[in-house]
């Protein structure tokens, strides 16, 4: 998908490989663990000010991507 982009990246030396926003230590499952528990995007970036929207609106639309590709 996006491993080591812009939006995301893994390293063995960051949270032990997890994936994470690019330039963070916040794991990409800890907004889907936002989202999940029905808190918005806003709540998640005031709780994690190290990520963007920009990031996050990013990182969204390329998973809304991937999926539509599985479907088609």
């Amino acid at each position: 998908m996006l491993k080591d982009s812009p939006i995301i990246s893994a390293s063995p030396e960051i949270m032990g490989g997890t994936i994470v926003f690019a330039g963070t230590r916040v794991p990409v499952q800890t907004l889907l663990d936002y989202l999940k528990a029905g808190e918005s995007i806003d709540d998640f970036l005031d709780g994690f000010p190290t990520v963007t929207k920009e990031q996050v609106i990013a990182l969204l639309e390329e998973a809304g991507k991937q999926f539509a590709g599985m479907v088609a």
